[in-house]
């Protein structure tokens, strides 16, 4: 393969995984606003408006730990090129397209790192896979909804129990308000998490053509990932939007805010920590936290429970399209 022929490649590459970090903000812009819309505190177009500012704002917020963990953590970069790279990103825009048309909230990020395992795994079998980056991902497809979970209901019962002497019609007015806070911070730890998976990605393939070295991360790929997903977030996924704001569980402005405030706590930390969590768990999680303070019954297990089981089938799934994948990419590389 010629120079011309790689530099053609290479480019091609960089706009596909620059088209998935736009479809991560499309398929998850429902994550960012579902609750803002639902409430009715902010019209649709808004809220993403609002959701996909912060969205970019947050490249002046957070470390690039998620980045370096995908870049690094999850295959060894010798073992990888541009094959490997095809692979994983059509593996992962194939199941956000898919779980997009159904309306499943899956995870855009779980789908990524699923690609990159299939697409590695045809070429040389188990060893390039850093299993304690991999099982650090993976353990948090249960601890980042839990997490979620928990403090959405500590929060949701905290504000009840301060609010125990005001009208609800007070508590509503002041919670329409804060809520425009508690969204805009969802969005910064959404954005701050899932850029920078995107960003690993191109980061891996840079070093895989000796664009760059390990130790590196270019400025136009750090920017360029983070206008593209808020640039998905603008257009929005409108088919999960109900899903998340109303089928789970009936949120009013109090209830907006504490899962706003229990899902960007999760996820300032996870980024803190370099851990490439599910913005779509996180945030499901702390749905449901808050709707069990209204009891069992408010919360509908069913729907919660179909959502659980495509946490669990994403990450097989979009390898085995990944791999399928790189063996097209045979062809067409």
């Amino acid at each position: 393969m010629d120079l011309g022929t790689v530099s053609t490649t290479l480019v091609l590459l960089v706009l596909l995984a620059l088209a998935f970090d736009f479809m991560n903000g499309f398929h998850d812009a429902a994550n960012s606003i579902a609750t803002v819309v639902s409430t009715q505190v902010l019209k649709p177009w808004q809220a993403v408006l609002w959701a996909a500012f912060f969205n970019v704002l947050a490249w002046a917020v957070f470390h690039l730990a998620v980045a370096a963990t995908v870049g690094k953590g999850i295959v060894e970069p010798s073992f990888v090129d541009s094959r490997v790279i095809f692979g994983a990103l059509i593996g992962a825009i194939s199941w956000n397209l898919i779980t997009w048309y159904y309306g499943i909230p899956s995870s855009s990020s779980h789908a990524l790192i699923g690609g990159l395992i299939g697409g590695v795994l045809p070429k040389a079998g188990l060893e390039p896979l850093l299993w304690p980056g991999i099982l650090k991902t993976a353990a948090f497809i249960l601890v980042a909804p839990l997490l979620g979970m928990a403090l959405g209901a500590l929060i949701m019962l905290l504000v009840s129990w301060i609010c125990f002497r005001q009208s609800p019609r007070r508590v509503d007015r002041w919670f329409r308000r804060l809520q425009l806070f508690s969204s805009a911070a969802y969005s910064l730890g959404h954005g701050g998490n899932d850029a920078q998976k995107t960003m690993g990605i191109i980061w891996l393939l840079l070093i895989a053509n000796g664009v760059t070295t390990a130790d590196r991360l270019p400025t136009w790929v750090v920017m360029s990932c983070f206008v593209a997903i808020g640039a998905g977030t603008m257009f929005g996924g409108w088919r999960i939007v109900k899903t998340m704001g109303q089928r789970i569980t009936k949120l009013r402005p109090v209830g907006g805010f504490a899962a706003e405030c229990a899902g960007s706590i999760t996820l300032f930390m996870a980024t803190h920590f370099g851990i490439p969590v599910s913005t779509t768990h996180t945030i499901t999680g702390a749905i449901i936290g808050v709707g069990t303070t209204k009891g069992s019954s408010a919360v509908r297990w069913a729907v919660a429970g179909n959502i659980v089981i495509a946490w669990i089938v994403t990450i097989p799934a979009s390898a085995a399209i990944a791999a399928l994948a790189w063996w097209i990419g045979g062809v067409l590389l």
